[in-house]
């Protein structure tokens, strides 16, 4: 058995855009690692303050799906006119975030309970509320359910997407990884070495740390 710090994350409306579609806005059914990764380092007050081993394992669930309409402004180059446009945004409502910390937890409990920044998930508007509690984790496999895993445990099962777990401090530099994903919960089971009191897998997930794609001194730059 383990201690854990379990985070329960809810929000009205949040909306996460798949950026391997240039030009669309197609909606992902479950926040990108990175994204979560960066809630965690406004509650810490930016990346500086996260321990770059910093894991963590994570399950969403969206109560319903709609589409709007939001008005973009394209970037241009300096002096060249751009066009505003409107286009249907797909997001997601009533959803719950379920996050489990296994390292540092009198960190993230203090950074938790007093966010330095305003915590959100995925756009700025879409904020979000936290409330934390110590959980024991049992050594023994547990259902999948609408876990957020990575695509080579066994037996996971779902929709298998390329997800970007890392962003570079200057955004220029990404690593993506694969995952699975069951929005409407699988029933598999597997072994991930922990699990909840109620049978839930907790799979820990690639470090989010921008850390990691740092270029070394004297290094070429290069995108992951």
């Amino acid at each position: 058995m383990t201690q854990a710090l379990e985070l329960t994350v809810t929000a009205p409306v949040v909306s996460f855009r798949n950026p391997l579609y240039a030009g669309m806005q197609v909606g992902l059914p479950c926040p990108p690692p990175s994204t979560v990764g960066g809630m965690l380092a406004a509650a810490a007050g930016g990346w500086d303050h996260v321990p770059t081993h910093t894991r963590f394992a994570a399950t969403f669930h969206a109560a319903g799906t709609g589409v709007d309409l939001e008005t973009y402004h394209p970037l241009g180059d300096p002096g060249t006119p751009t066009n505003t446009t409107i286009k249907d945004r797909e997001f997601l409502a009533r959803v719950t975030l379920r996050v489990w910390l296994l390292d540092d937890l009198d960190l993230w409990q203090k950074a938790l309970r007093r966010p330095v920044w305003p915590l959100k998930l995925g756009r700025s508007q879409d904020l979000v509320s936290v409330v934390t509690r110590l959980v024991t984790l049992q050594q023994s496999p547990g259902t999948q359910g609408r876990a957020i895993v990575p695509d080579n445990v066994p037996g996971a099962t779902g929709t298998p997407m390329r997800l970007t777990t890392a962003v570079s401090l200057d955004r220029e530099r990404v690593r993506w990884d694969g995952y699975c994903y069951a929005a409407s919960g699988s029933p598999a089971l597997i072994d991930t070495g922990w699990s909840t009191d109620s049978g839930q897998a907790v799979a820990l997930l690639p470090s989010v740390h921008p850390h990691q794609l740092a270029i070394p001194a004297g290094g070429a730059r290069t995108n992951s």
